[in-house]
């Protein structure tokens, strides 16, 4: 095996050798190690990132397969690479979506700063309050990922988030408050939305349908969820798969604007929060 993959590279080296235009090559050299590096800070903390190891093994299978001379396997494995980039864009597509809403986001802002630390503060405070009353409720919060696909039902509503409306959503006695309301373009767009639930199998025993329906919506795609306990009136953030627990309103505010803001990635934001002691951090998801 090691002789082959050497020689492999000495192939390479000199067609590098023979073919390298030091600057414009450098260029592009840089410039593709840019986009890869983009594109792993993009898929971070989803499923795509499950996805993109088993492509890798797969490449990794066919090195071996030549190396050992494995032709049926070899075979089979060129015909799936032949539809290579079909295979990526279906696999990826949520992945090229956020790409692309995200470079023309930059341009057209849908919410400007103000309006977002408006709609934070509602937010925080219909927490508090439904917090308060013990009344369970799951908030999400669109980023680039579109939700349209991963969500099911739901009413649309379109109407300004504010404390009384969400307060109003979640109340009992609400023919929506079984569902997630998803805030959309700094808009509360759908109520009683159903989320798809996480299918890992190494969460703790007793977790709730809110909270694994939080983690759900997370792995696939980049929203935050605002989560309030029934049982325990905890209230609790999600994103990327991981929770930060038992926050009041302020810590509940600096962790949604961290967030939202983007100048900290899901993992800088938690793990700062457990540090400082604001909250419990779990990697899975705790009790209800």
């Amino acid at each position: 095996m090691i002789p082959y993959l050497w020689q492999q590279l000495l192939n390479l080296w000199a067609y590098v050798a023979g073919s390298f235009h030091p600057f414009w090559d450098t260029l592009d050299i840089l410039a593709v190690t840019f986009a890869v590096y983009w594109l792993l800070l993009l898929i971070r903390g989803t499923r795509a990132v499950q996805m993109l190891i088993g492509l890798l093994l797969l490449i990794a299978v066919r090195l071996v397969s030549d190396w050992a001379q494995l032709a049926t396997v070899g075979l089979i494995l060129d015909n799936f690479f032949t539809w290579g980039v079909i295979i990526i864009i279906i696999l990826f597509q949520q992945d090229i979506r956020r790409a692309l809403a995200r470079m023309g986001g930059g341009f057209f802002p849908s919410v400007s700063r103000h309006e977002e630390t408006q709609m934070l503060e509602e937010i925080v405070r219909a927490a508090q309050t439904l917090a308060q009353k013990r009344v369970g409720a799951l908030m999400v919060l669109e980023r680039e990922t579109r939700l349209d696909d991963l969500i099911e039902a739901g009413t649309r509503i379109d109407g300004a988030v504010s404390k009384d409306l969400l307060t109003s959503v979640f109340l009992p006695h609400s023919p929506l408050h079984d569902g997630a309301v998803v805030v959309q373009d700094g808009r509360l767009a759908l109520a009683g939305c159903v989320l798809p639930l996480t299918l890992r199998s190494d969460l703790p025993e007793g977790v709730g349908t809110r909270h694994r329906a939080a983690v759900g919506i997370t792995e696939d795609s980049d929203a935050v969820v605002v989560v309030i306990s029934e049982e325990s009136a905890a209230i609790s953030v999600v994103a990327g798969g991981e929770m930060t627990r038992d926050l009041d309103a302020p810590q509940l505010r600096e962790v949604l604007r961290d967030l939202l803001a983007g100048d900290r990635d899901t993992a800088e934001v938690v793990d700062a929060q457990a540090a400082e002691g604001e909250g419990t951090h779990l990697r899975s998801v705790g009790s209800d």
